[in-house]
């Protein structure tokens, strides 16, 4: 929902500069196997794998297009057994990529992105986290927001600029409530 957000709401509005970084919910939460969130953070680090090739291969410019693709169809579709292969042909990549899935090698790069992002806000948060440059050059990050449907225009906006604001404030550390309902991913996107 937050990249939902960030991409059709703000950046538009903001020319933003998107750098997508991993997190691994499997390498960060380290779920037992025999755990009802295992799967879910399986498939999510196959599809992080995947992501680490294309960006080997083609650079910042095609990831996107892949989160984009897997996201639908996690969150729109509920698929949660996804043809990699079919994936990457629908987003313009060689279906061959798809054995990035199951490879080791990628690892090093989830984890080296996952400490860029996490020694901005600390290891006792998840994803998402967002980082601005400050006025004094200096980077901060922040975990959120989450949320569970993407607001208008206006409203999105306003969030972002106070989001804004709280993170490259010194002293700011948190926001947080308890959620009470599930993520809404709206209409369908085209992938």
């Amino acid at each position: 929902m937050t990249a939902r957000w960030v991409v059709d709401q703000v950046a538009p509005q903001r020319e933003l500069q998107i750098n997508w970084q991993p997190i691994s919910l499997l390498f960060k939460n380290d779920p037992d196997p025999e755990s009802p969130y295992y799967a879910g953070a399986l498939l999510g680090h196959r599809a992080l794998r995947i992501m680490e090739a294309i960006r080997a291969e083609h650079g910042d410019a095609k990831v996107f297009d892949w989160y984009w693709q897997c996201g639908t169809l996690i969150h729109h579709d509920k698929d949660r057994d996804i043809d990699f292969g079919a994936a990457l042909e629908r987003v313009g990549l060689d279906p061959a990529l798809a054995a990035a899935a199951d490879d080791t090698r990628w690892d090093e790069a989830i984890r080296t992105g996952m400490d860029v992002g996490l020694a901005l806000v600390g290891n006792d948060v998840g994803t998402p986290i967002i980082a601005f440059t400050a006025a004094d050059g200096i980077k901060r990050g922040i975990f959120g927001p989450v949320i569970t449907r993407v607001p208008d225009r206006e409203q999105s906006l306003k969030v972002w600029d106070a989001m804004e604001a709280f993170t490259t404030m010194d002293g700011f550390w948190e926001l947080k409530r308890t959620r009470t309902e599930p993520p809404d991913p709206g209409q369908r996107p085209d992938v």
